[in-house]
């Protein structure tokens, strides 16, 4: 099948559809990191599974995902962007009708593997066709763009898949795919045009095989770690022997073969180690604050499902005029300065965040989210503009997979270490509380509690409910700041990142895309 249509006649209008062919698919993929969560619940009936065993569905879909990442480059370049862009839109799209229409726990979890497999190269493939479609001095406008796809995918994504469920079924968090997948798959065919094809360039099989050991079980170990109390368990201590081992082989097979699963050619650009350094921290911060407020508006604010998702949307719509800011200025002044303005923001919220209560409203919630979102949207467009600045067009296909593995590796660990803290200092916050209830302390004299009996069972019950929502409160409170921390420390590293160059210092602009 051919995937080359006639060339269009190119200008404005060509580039923007490309735009929206594209980011419908990005959208579309990111979406369901995070739609199917809310739906969870719903599922859990339908399937016969248990609360443990339903998580399954969103490990296997990340796990999936993960390994398919990095053979991004190496597919576009063997087999065409176009034609694997539109190949993994039809499997992704399939396998989302087929997740719709799952009837046990088994079959939708193999499923979801299936999803994420098609899945993983759209993203990187998405962010690489803007990039060769916009001249370089506008790729700050072109990672605008993505970067608002990215964002809205994990902010809409609670709120969709919770009116989805709540109004429908939980099977339409995947139908929902469907036509989002055929418009996008039907602009492609018409806008995109296909690279060229190196027929020569093999692939490395044991190169992908270590690092998928290695990727699996850590993404495996990062989900389950907290559930099974982490090294005091053999299952945690045998996928982190296997994340070890998958990478200390891969390395070692890298450098011995001449055309390696991952081309380690990648990590002589200065701005893009950094650039992914500072992917991987600022994404730590940006998920386990998005993961953490569902949990502590639902549980302790008890806020409904709906609401819950409402409140994120804040933070996305900050993104979003942030992005569309920044990308305009991005060729008018020194985007290193915007990722540190953008950065301090970010903390600057979280610092607010970590002064939460249980008394807090809604509007204080609100106005945090938009405040990190506006950070969040000033630090990601010249973060990615910065990253391939440097980068050779040769190497963008395979660069651009690199970072979004890069990029949801750091989600993850920011997810696993916010709930591991907040479960374990919970415990221990909740201990130090309860010491100091006892007759002879005066200051439960002025506390709801003075008039309780701390010898009745039914009290006692009550009292204790006080005093694990005050533990997780002042939990809550710990995780964001430490948050805030992490996104401080991502400051320093900006200045060692080279600014990029753009016109006629940039040398001879690479051809956009070249027919087969």
């Amino acid at each position: 099948m051919n995937f080359s249509l006639r060339k269009p006649v190119g200008g404005e209008q060509h580039t923007a559809m490309i735009t929206i062919a594209v980011m419908l698919g990005t959208l579309m993929q990111v979406l369901d990191t995070t739609i199917a969560n809310v739906a969870l619940p719903d599922m859990e009936g339908t399937l016969s599974a248990t609360q443990d065993q339903i998580s399954w569905v969103l490990t296997s879909y990340i796990v999936g995902a993960a390994i398919m990442t990095p053979p991004t480059g190496w597919l576009a370049g063997r087999f065409g962007r176009k034609r694997i862009y539109l190949i993994s839109m039809l499997g992704f799209v399939t396998a989302s009708f087929l997740c719709g229409t799952a009837t046990s726990l088994t079959e939708i979890v193999l499923l979801r593997v299936l999803q994420g497999l098609f899945g993983a190269s759209m993203v990187p493939i998405s962010q690489a066709i803007l990039l060769d479609s916009y001249p370089r001095e506008k790729h700050g406008m072109a990672m605008a763009i993505f970067g608002i796809g990215i964002m809205l995918g994990p902010i809409l994504g609670p709120t969709l898949g919770g009116y989805l469920t709540e109004y429908y079924s939980w099977r339409w968090v995947f139908w929902i795919n469907i036509p989002i997948g055929a418009l996008a798959v039907l602009m492609t065919l018409a806008y995109v045009h296909e690279t060229q094809i190196s027929k020569t360039r093999t692939f490395d099989g044991w190169g992908f095989l270590f690092m998928s050991i290695a990727i699996g079980a850590l993404q495996m170990m990062l989900d389950r770690g907290q559930q099974k109390d982490w090294f005091s368990s053999a299952e945690i201590i045998i996928e982190f022997a296997l994340v070890l081992t998958g990478l200390w082989l891969f390395f070692i097979h890298a450098f011995a073969e001449q055309h390696p699963y991952i081309e380690l050619k990648l990590f002589k650009d200065r701005n893009f180690v950094l650039g992914n350094v500072i992917g991987f921290i600022v994404f730590i911060s940006l998920f386990s604050v998005m993961a953490l407020i569902p949990p502590f508006v639902q549980n302790l604010l008890d806020y409904p499902v709906i609401i819950t998702g409402l409140v994120l949307m804040p933070r996305g719509i900050g993104t979003m005029i942030s992005m569309m800011l920044v990308g305009r200025l991005s060729s008018k002044m020194d985007p290193r300065f915007n990722m540190v303005a953008g950065l301090a923001v970010m903390a600057l919220s979280m610092y607010f965040m970590s002064h939460f209560d249980t008394q807090i409203d809604t509007w204080a919630i609100v106005w945090t989210g938009f405040v990190q979102g506006l950070g969040m949207g000033q630090v990601m467009v010249p973060l990615m503009t910065v990253a391939f600045s440097t980068l050779p067009s040769t190497l963008r296909t395979e660069g651009t997979g690199v970072y979004n593995l890069i990029r949801n590796i750091g989600g993850s660990v920011g997810i696993s270490i916010a709930f591991t803290l907040l479960s374990r200092n919970t415990q221990i916050n909740h201990e130090v509380l309860a010491a100091h209830i006892n007759p002879y302390n005066q200051a439960m004299a002025l506390s709801p509690m003075a008039s309780m009996n701390l010898h009745n069972p039914h009290d006692l019950v009550i009292i204790n409910g006080l005093v694990t929502r005050q533990a997780a409160m002042i939990s809550f409170n710990d995780d964001f700041k430490l948050m805030m921390l992490i996104s401080l420390a991502a400051i320093p590293l900006v200045f060692f990142m080279k600014q990029p160059k753009y016109g006629e210092q940039a040398g001879k602009k690479q051809p956009a895309m070249v027919m087969e």
